[in-house]
C-alpha cells in the first residue's frame, strides 16, 4: 500500500474515508497496528459511533493493536468527547471509530494519547500514515487481550461537575440528537438534573434517516425550532453525529452562533475563575475577545483547530476556548472539548440571571457575520497573495490564513487542508456593510482562475 493511497483518508487532525472502498477492515487493522506501535503503550482504548460500519473496522483495529502485544479496552459506543474523557481519566491513548458530521457512507478514526493529547498531522498521524502504508507484523511477543469497560456513569458525573446543580432551576429543554450519539449521553448527562428534556430522534442510527447530524447547516435546525416553538422551550440544543459538539437556539427558535455562544460561555468560566486567560479562534467574532476583557479575562487568539486550540491552551493555562464551529474545549477536561459541558454552562447561567437565553446572548450580539463563505479556486495560495496585495494599505496578519482588519470590517481567508477550498469568513459593523465587502472580497477570490462552490459552512476540522 502506498503513501499516495492513504493521502485521501489522512487529514490534518484524524483519518476519514468512504467505507470499503477507502476504509475497510483490512485496513484499520494495519492502522491499528501502527498506532499501537507509535503511542508506546500497554493499553489502547478503543470505541465507535452508531455507523453501521463501526462495529466490524473498531473490531479489526483492536485486532491490529493486539497483535502487536498491547491490551486493548473496549469501551463500546460513545460519543467523542466520552472518548477523551477515557483517555484522560485512564490516562491511556485512544481512538474513536466515527466520521462526526459526515455522511452514513462515511467513517473514520480520531485518534489521541494519554490525558487526551491530540494526535494530528504534525504530532503524530504522519508517522502512522507511514506505518501503516509499510504494513506492521504480528510481534514476536503474547498477543495482548481484549477487554471492555462502561465509562458512561463517570463521564456524566464529570460533565455535570463543572455546574453548580444547586444553582440549576428547572428549565425545558429540545435536544435534536440526529440519530446521533448525542441519544446515548445527553440522557446519561441530565439525569438527575430539573429540567424537563423532550428528544428529537435519540435513536441511534447511523443512516441518519431524518437530517444530517450536521448543526452547522442551519436547515439541519429546522425541526428543532419547530419543536422549540411547540413546547414553548427555554432553550434548543442539536448535536452533531459524534455529540463533541452543540449548537443552540434560544427560546423564539433563534440560532446562537458558535462565537455568541464562545463568548457566553467565557463569561461563566471567569465568573468561576476571575482574571484567567480564555482563548478564542481568529474567525471568532470580535465580540468575544471584547466580552472577555469586560469580564476580567486575558483574550488570546488562536489558529483553527483542535490541535492548536489544545497546544495553547497548554502553554498559557487558559480555563477555556472557544471555535465558531462550535468546539469548546475545557482545561478540567483534559483541555479537550465536549458540547454537553458548553451547554450545562450556559444553562447554569440561564438560571442564576433567571432571565431567558435571547436576553444574555443581545449584548454579545454585536456584529454583522457571513458566515463561512468557500470558494474553489485552482491555486489558493496564489488567490491569497492577491487579495493580501489588493488590500496592503490595512492591518493583516498570517496567524492562520489571511487575516485583513479594517477597523469597522475585518476578514479570514484560510485554505481547506483538504480541497481547494479558500475559506471566507468576514465581520462588520452593520448588515449592509457585511454584504457589501462580501461581495467585493468574493470577487476578488472568484476571478476568472477561480470559481464559485456553493456558500456553506463547515466543521473547520473536516
Amino acid at each position: 500500500m502506498s503513501l499516495d493511497t492513504l493521502d485521501s483518508i489522512f487529514k490534518a487532525y484524524d483519518i476519514r474515508g468512504t467505507v470499503p472502498d477507502q476504509l475497510d477492515a483490512e485496513l484499520c487493522r494495519r492502522i491499528g497496528a501502527a498506532f499501537a506501535r507509535f503511542a508506546d503503550a500497554d493499553r489502547l482504548l478503543v470505541a465507535r459511533d452508531m455507523r453501521p460500519s463501526g462495529e466490524e473496522l473498531a473490531a479489526a483495529f483492536a485486532d491490529g493493536a493486539m497483535g502487536q502485544g498491547v491490551d486493548v479496552v473496549d469501551l463500546g459506543l460513545a460519543s467523542t468527547d466520552l472518548l477523551y474523557f477515557a483517555a484522560g481519566h485512564l490516562d491511556a491513548a485512544a481512538a474513536v471509530f466515527t466520521a462526526s458530521h459526515n455522511p452514513p457512507e462515511y467513517n473514520g478514526i480520531k485518534l489521541c494519547l494519554p490525558g487526551a493529547k491530540p494526535v494530528g498531522q504534525d504530532t503524530g498521524l504522519a508517522q502512522i500514515k507511514e506505518w501503516t502504508a509499510e504494513g506492521m507484523a504480528a510481534g514476536e511477543g503474547p498477543r495482548g487481550s481484549l477487554t471492555e469497560q462502561d465509562l458512561i456513569g463517570l463521564y456524566a458525573d464529570h460533565v455535570r461537575s463543572f455546574v453548580d446543580a444547586k444553582a440549576l432551576r428547572p428549565l425545558r429543554l429540545v435536544a435534536d440528537t440526529a440519530n446521533g450519539m448525542g441519544g446515548l449521553v445527553a440522557p446519561a448527562v441530565f439525569e438527575g438534573l430539573p429540567f424537563e428534556v423532550d428528544y428529537l430522534f435519540p435513536e441511534l442510527d447511523g443512516t441518519f434517516p431524518n437530517h444530517p447530524p450536521d448543526p452547522i447547516q442551519l436547515e439541519n435546525l429546522r425541526d428543532l425550532q419547530a419543536a422549540v416553538r411547540e413546547r414553548g422551550a427555554d432553550v434548543g440544543l442539536a448535536f452533531d453525529g459524534d455529540a463533541d459538539r452543540v449548537f443552540l437556539v434560544d427560546e423564539n427558535a433563534a440560532p446562537v452562533s458558535g462565537s455568541l455562544t464562545t463568548a457566553l460561555v467565557a463569561t461563566g468560566m471567569l465568573a468561576k475563575n476571575p482574571g484567567a486567560t480564555i482563548l478564542h479562534n481568529l474567525i471568532c467574532s470580535k465580540a468575544v475577545p471584547e466580552v472577555i476583557l469586560e469580564h476580567g479575562g486575558k483574550p488570546v487568539r488562536t489558529r483553527v483547530g483542535h490541535s492548536f486550540i489544545k497546544q495553547t491552551m497548554a502553554e498559557t493555562g487558559a480555563v477555556f476556548g472557544g471555535e465558531h464551529s462550535g468546539h469548546y474545549y475545557f482545561r478540567d477536561n483534559y483541555r479537550a472539548d465536549s458540547g454537553l459541558v458548553a451547554a450545562l454552562i450556559v444553562l447554569e447561567q440561564i438560571s442564576v440571571a433567571g432571565v431567558p437565553l435571547s436576553e444574555l446572548v443581545a449584548p454579545l450580539d454585536r456584529y454583522s457575520a457571513s458566515g463561512e463563505v468557500n470558494s474553489r479556486v485552482d491555486d489558493p495560495p496564489a488567490v491569497i497573495e492577491r487579495v493580501a496585495d489588493h488590500f496592503s494599505g490595512a492591518d493583516q496578519d498570517r496567524l492562520d490564513g489571511l487575516t485583513v482588519d479594517h477597523g469597522s470590517w475585518w476578514f479570514n481567508l484560510r485554505p481547506s487542508n483538504t480541497e481547494p477550498l479558500l475559506r471566507l469568513n468576514l465581520e462588520a459593523d452593520t448588515d449592509e456593510a457585511c454584504q457589501a465587502h462580501t461581495d467585493e472580497v468574493l470577487a476578488l477570490i472568484r476571478q476568472p482562475d477561480g470559481g464559485p462552490s456553493g456558500d456553506r459552512q463547515g466543521d473547520e476540522e473536516a
